[in-house]
C-alpha cells in the first residue's frame, strides 16, 4: 500500500465520449433567452393571478362589512338593542337608563319611550333593563340584545363585590349563549380627577378577566361621558352570535290576541315589532318562546312608528294604540307554498301489507302457527323472533333428534362477535311463555317509576317530597361508588328479570342492529338519510330566498305585525300577562324544523348546581330561541365505537351526551338546560352545553353488572356464589364471558347444587378477596315528555 498514488482528477475524463459531442447539448444564446423569457411570463402571470384573487377577496370581505354596517346603522335597520344588565344587587340601572333615553330622544320632559331615535348620532335604540334576580328574564333579553352593558359601581368596598354570585351565574350563562358586542359601566366614580381614575383603573383590574378581551370600559355618571360613548357605539361594528343570524326572528313591543269565533278554545295571537336578522316569510313556521310551533295567518308590514329622520316632535310609540299605524303591504300565505305543521309522523299499521288475507289463509296460517310452536327449531345463532318468523324451515322433522341432543343446552346464545337470548321456540322452559305477560311489567325500570313518582309531586306531602329526594341522593352516591352494580332478585328469576338484556363478546366490536326492536315511539318520529346532506340543502334554500327578495317575505328591518293563528287561549293570556316582565320572542323555522326526531347534545354540569341528575327527569331545554320539555337520558361518548353507554345520573367535572325527543333543529346551537324546584318554584339553570347531531340509530346501551363472590378457589376453577339464587339461571346465563376486578377472564362451566352457586374456570389464579362480575346490556331510549313547551306545563 505504501507506492499508491493520490488519485488527481483529469480534466478530459467527462461523460461525453468525444470532444465533437461536448456541445451537442449545449443551447444557443437566443434560444436560451426565449426559454429564460418564456418561464419568467409564466411566473409573473400566476403571481399576477394570484394577486388579483387577493384583491377579490378584499374587495368582497370589504363589501360584505359595509353592506352589514349599512344593513345595522343605516335608516332601515331595526333599532339597536341595549341591555344593562346590573352585575350587583346595589347598582341602579333605571337612572342609567333614564340617562341613556334622555340623551337620544326629543323629548323634554314626561315619560321616555323605552325605543326612541336621535336624529343627532342617527341612531335608533331600544334600551332594556335586566331585573336582578329573575334569570329566565334576563336570558330572554340576552338572546335579543346587540349590545350587553354590564353595569358595576365604584362605591363597593372590596373588589369581590363589584360583581356578586347572581352576576357571575348570570355571566356564565350569557357566555353558555354566545356573548354579543359587550361593554362595562362604571357608575358612581368620585368627581376629583385623580380619586376618579385611580377607582377606574381598581374596578377595571378586577372585572377585565371576567370579560372578553375587546371588552371595552365606560365612564357613565355624566351626560358628556354618555355623549363620547354614542358617538362610539354609533360607528362600532357590532359583532352577534353565528346561531342567531341564521333564522330570522322578532322581539315583540306590543302583544295582543284575538279570540276565534270558530273555535272557543282557540285564538289568533298578535306579534308587533320589529323583524330581525334575515327575511321572514309568511309560509314560513314560527316559533314562539315557550309557547310551541304555529303557522302564520297574516303579516301586516306597517309604517316605521320611530323613522330616524322624524319630522314630527312627537314619538309614535309613545301612542298606546299601535293599530292605527298605517299599514303599508299585507302579506297573506299561499295554500300550496306555506310549510305544514308537521310535529309527528302517523304510522299505518298496514303499511307493509300489500294484500289483505282471506279467512282461510289466516285459518291455515294460525294452525301453521301453532304446529311450528309444538315442536323445535334450529336456527342460526344470533337469530332474533323478527328474523326467525321468515326462515323456512324445511328440516324440522329431519333434525328432531339432534336437538333432542341440545336439551341441556337452554339459555343465553353467544355469538362469536356478539351475544344474544334466543327466540322463545328455541327454549326449553315451559313456564317462560305463560309469565310473558308479567315479564314485562316487571322488566319496568327502577328509575322510571321513581321519576313517575317525583313527576307527580304536587300529590305528595312535604315528607314524602324530602324521603324521595334523599332515595335520589343516596342513589347517585351508590352509582359514583359502585357503577351499573345490581343485586340478583331473590322473588324473580334472574332470566326473567334481565330478559332484556344479553351479553356482549367486545363493546367496541360487536354489532349491534340500530333498527331492532324498536319503540313505538320511534314510529312517531322522523330520521334522514343523511342529515348534514339536508341542512345544507335547507340553510342554501334560505339563503336563496333571502337573496331574492320574494314577495311573500316581510323584509328584515321592517316593523310588522304578525298574525299567529290556532293559539291556545290560556298560553295567549299567559304570554301577554309574561310580556310585562320579560320579552316574548318569535324566531321563523327552517324547513323540517317542527317535526320530532331524537336530539344528542353535549352537555355538562354546572358548579354552581349540587343537586343530582338523574336519567329520564323532566328538565326544560333552552335551545337557542326554541324552548322545550324533554326527558333525556345521558350517555358517554365513544369516539372508537359505535356503541355509547348509558349513565343513570348526569355527573359534574365532565361531558356526557344527553339524547331526547324534540323538535328537530338544525346545528349549531347553544343549550341551557333548566330543573324545576321541588317546590313548584322557579327554575334553575343545572347544565349547559350544544347541539351535537339528530340521529335517531346512536345506539346507547345501558349496562348492569352482576356480582358474584369466590367461595372456594382452586387454581384456575373457584365456585362462586350470590350471583344466581337457582340453577336455571346460571345455564340461562352461561354463554356469557364473566371477569373479575383484579383483571381475570373467564367463562362459566356449571351449576353447583341447588342455591345457585356456579363453577367458573379462569384464565389465571383467582384471590379469595376478589368480585367476579358479569356484564349485561340492553339498548336505551329516551322518555317521550308528557308536556311539550314549558307555557303548556306552566
Amino acid at each position: 500500500m505504501g507506492g499508491s498514488r493520490a488519485q488527481v482528477n483529469k480534466p478530459h475524463k467527462t461523460r461525453f465520449s468525444s470532444k465533437s459531442s461536448r456541445n451537442i447539448h449545449k443551447i444557443s444564446e437566443k434560444d436560451k433567452n426565449r426559454i429564460a423569457k418564456s418561464s419568467r411570463n409564466v411566473t409573473q402571470g400566476a403571481r399576477a393571478a394570484r394577486l388579483q384573487r387577493n384583491k377579490m377577496l378584499r374587495e368582497q370581505k370589504k363589501a360584505a362589512i359595509l353592506k352589514e354596517k349599512r344593513a345595522s346603522s343605516g335608516s332601515a335597520s331595526p333599532p339597536r338593542v341595549i341591555l344593562l344588565f346590573p352585575l350587583s344587587a346595589s347598582v341602579n340601572v333605571n337612572s342609567l337608563a333614564e340617562d341613556i333615553l334622555r340623551l337620544l330622544s326629543t323629548e323634554v320632559s314626561g315619560a321616555v319611550p323605552s325605543t326612541v331615535a336621535s336624529s343627532e348620532y342617527k341612531l335608533r335604540a331600544t334600551v332594556l333593563q335586566a331585573p336582578h334576580g329573575d334569570l329566565l328574564s334576563c336570558m330572554e333579553m340576552a338572546k335579543v340584545a346587540d349590545l350587553v352593558a354590564f353595569v358595576a359601581s365604584a362605591t363597593e368596598e372590596s373588589a369581590c363585590d363589584y360583581i356578586d354570585s347572581f352576576g357571575s351565574h348570570c355571566l356564565s350563562v350569557f357566555r353558555s349563549l354566545g356573548l354579543p358586542s359587550t361593554v362595562v359601566f362604571i357608575r358612581d366614580l368620585p368627581t376629583e380627577l385623580k380619586r376618579r381614575n385611580d377607582a377606574k383603573k381598581i374596578v377595571t383590574s378586577s372585572l377585565t378577566s371576567e370579560f372578553p378581551q375587546d371588552c371595552k370600559f365606560y365612564p357613565a355618571d355624566s351626560k358628556d361621558d354618555l355623549h363620547k360613548f354614542m358617538w362610539l357605539f354609533k360607528e362600532q361594528r357590532l359583532t352577534a352570535p353565528h346561531w342567531r343570524n341564521q333564522r330570522p326572528y322578532l322581539m315583540a313591543q306590543k302583544v295582543d290576541m284575538v279570540p276565534d269565533d270558530s273555535s272557543p278554545e282557540k285564538c289568533t295571537l298578535l306579534l308587533t315589532g320589529y323583524t330581525r336578522g334575515h327575511s321572514l316569510s309568511v309560509n314560513q313556521l314560527v316559533h314562539v318562546s315557550g309557547a310551541g310551533d304555529f303557522q302564520l295567518s297574516k303579516i301586516e308590514i306597517m309604517k316605521d312608528p320611530i323613522p330616524l329622520n322624524a319630522r314630527k316632535d312627537h314619538n309614535a310609540m309613545d301612542s298606546d294604540d299601535i293599530q292605527d299605524v298605517e299599514v303599508i303591504r299585507s302579506l297573506t300565505p299561499d295554500p300550496l307554498s306555506q310549510e305544514p305543521l308537521l310535529v309527528e309522523n302517523v304510522p299505518d299499521p298496514l303499511a307493509g301489507e300489500q294484500t289483505w288475507p282471506t279467512e282461510a289463509e289466516m285459518a291455515e296460517a294460525d294452525r301453521n302457527h301453532n304446529q311450528k310452536r309444538m315442536r323445535k327449531r334450529t336456527l342460526p345463532r344470533g337469530t332474533s323472533e323478527y328474523q326467525a318468523a321468515w326462515i323456512i324451515d324445511d328440516t324440522d322433522e329431519e333434525d328432531s333428534g339432534v336437538e333432542d341432543d341440545d336439551e341441556d343446552d337452554e339459555g343465553m346464545v353467544l355469538d362469536e362477535g356478539e351475544s344474544g337470548f334466543p327466540s322463545q321456540e328455541g327454549t326449553n322452559n315451559p313456564d317462560f311463555e305463560e309469565d310473558q305477560a308479567s315479564l314485562y311489567l316487571r322488566d319496568s325500570d327502577e328509575e322510571t317509576e321513581n321519576d313517575s313518582m317525583m313527576m307527580e309531586g304536587e300529590n305528595l306531602t312535604r315528607e314524602q317530597i324530602e324521603d324521595e329526594i334523599k332515595k335520589i341522593k343516596e342513589a347517585h352516591a351508590e352509582d359514583e361508588e359502585f357503577p351499573d352494580e345490581v343485586d340478583t332478585p331473590l322473588d324473580v328469576p334472574a332470566r326473567k328479570r334481565f330478559a332484556k338484556y344479553r351479553g356482549l363478546k367486545s363493546f367496541r366490536t360487536s354489532s349491534w342492529d340500530p333498527k331492532e326492536s324498536l319503540p313505538p315511539e320511534y314510529a312517531r318520529i322522523f330520521a334522514f338519510d343523511n342529515f348534514a346532506r339536508t341542512q345544507k340543502h335547507v340553510i342554501a334554500k334560505a339563503e336563496k330566498m333571502e337573496q331574492e327578495g320574494r314577495d311573500d317575505c316581510s323584509p328584515a328591518g321592517s316593523y310588522a305585525r304578525l298574525y299567529i293563528k290556532d293559539v291556545p287561549l290560556h298560553v295567549a293570556s299567559k304570554l301577554c300577562a309574561a310580556f310585562r316582565t320579560a320579552p316574548v320572542i318569535l324566531c321563523g323555522l327552517l324547513q323540517h324544523e317542527s317535526k320530532m326526531s331524537v336530539l344528542h347534545f353535549s352537555i355538562k354540569k354546572v358548579d354552581s348546581y349540587d343537586a343530582p341528575i338523574k336519567a329520564k327527569e323532566e328538565l326544560i331545554f333552552h335551545v337557542g330561541f326554541r324552548q322545550f320539555v324533554a326527558r333525556p337520558i345521558f350517555s358517554t361518548d365513544n369516539i372508537n365505537s359505535d356503541k355509547h353507554k348509558m349513565e343513570r345520573f348526569l355527573h359534574a367535572g365532565r361531558f356526557s351526551i344527553a339524547s331526547i325527543y324534540a323538535p328537530i333543529s338544525f346545528l349549531h346551537l347553544p343549550l341551557i338546560v333548566l330543573k324545576g324546584a321541588s317546590g313548584g318554584g322557579t327554575p334553575v339553570v343545572a347544565a349547559v352545553g350544544s347541539l351535537r347531531s339528530v340521529d335517531p340509530d346512536r345506539i346507547i346501551l345501558k349496562k348492569i353488572i352482576l356480582t358474584g363472590y369466590p367461595q372456594r378457589v382452586s387454581k384456575l376453577k373457584a365456585t362462586v356464589r350470590y350471583m344466581f339464587h337457582n340453577p336455571e339461571d346460571v345455564r340461562w346465563f352461561k354463554p356469557v364471558e364473566v371477569w373479575t376486578k383484579c383483571g381475570r377472564r373467564g367463562r362459566v362451566k356449571e351449576p353447583v347444587g341447588t342455591h345457585g352457586a356456579i363453577k367458573c374456570i379462569f384464565n389465571g389464579g383467582l384471590q379469595q378477596h376478589d368480585t367476579v362480575c358479569m356484564s349485561l346490556y340492553k339498548r336505551a331510549y329516551p322518555k317521550w315528555p308528557e308536556h311539550r313547551f314549558p307555557v303548556l306545563n306552566a
